[in-house]
């Protein structure tokens, strides 16, 4: 919960979560330093938390319960969605933030563009290309990257634009992992400017008064 504490917010949740098919806890803080301690029992999936973890500045630690027997889906749902409701909890009123965040992603031929708007107003735009190779690893579906961002936006309150603009040579099958990890790290950049201390505005940064 986002607490004052001698002039400065204290940014830290703690949020659990459990349905019939998960079990999730989520612990985060806004103004960490990147330390990660994921464990959903999906390694890629793992992998891409801890990159929102070290390119936001984030401490987040992630343990999920899932029925892996089953698929990776639940698991992959859950998670995000208590993740997103960490996100929620920790900004509280979002007073002083940045409120708008955005990052423009290379990693080698793959190029994406995230944004983020803390506008209280869940919205999500995803855009990749169809031809990627249906699984990274074992057990996650690249069908859920989409999924990831629906259920992280929605509750997390956020409008968020996810748009790859380049997967490599006309012709040739994108890397599957290369176009999702990008997607992971644009996505933590542009929160990390949303969610920083704005020193020119101390007050809720919109027009209504509210986010």
């Amino acid at each position: 919960m986002s607490v004052w504490r001698g002039g400065r917010a204290n940014r830290s949740a703690r949020i659990e979560r459990s349905t019939a098919e998960t079990k999730v806890l989520v612990e985060l803080d806004l103004d960490g330093t990147g330390v990660a301690d994921i464990a959903t029992g999906i390694g890629f999936f793992d992998h891409m938390l801890g990159q929102i973890a070290k390119h936001g500045s984030i401490d987040l630690r992630v343990a999920t319960e899932g029925d892996l027997e089953v698929d990776a889906h639940h698991t992959v749902e859950d998670t995000s969605l208590a993740l997103g409701a960490a996100l929620a909890e920790a900004l509280g009123d979002k007073r002083g933030i940045r409120r708008y965040g955005a990052a423009l992603i290379p990693l080698d031929e793959v190029l994406v563009q995230a944004a983020v708007d803390l506008s209280g107003r869940p919205y999500v735009v995803h855009d990749e290309p169809a031809a990627i190779a249906p699984r990274i690893g074992p057990i996650y579906p690249t069908s859920l990257t989409r999924h990831v961002w629906e259920s992280l936006g929605h509750s997390a309150r956020m409008t968020l634009h996810v748009s790859v603009l380049r997967a490599g040579r006309p012709g040739s099958q994108p890397d599957a992992h290369h176009v999702v990890e990008a997607q992971f790290k644009a996505f933590a950049r542009a929160l990390r400017d949303a969610v920083a201390p704005d020193p020119r505005a101390a007050g809720v940064p919109s027009t209504k008064g509210v986010l």
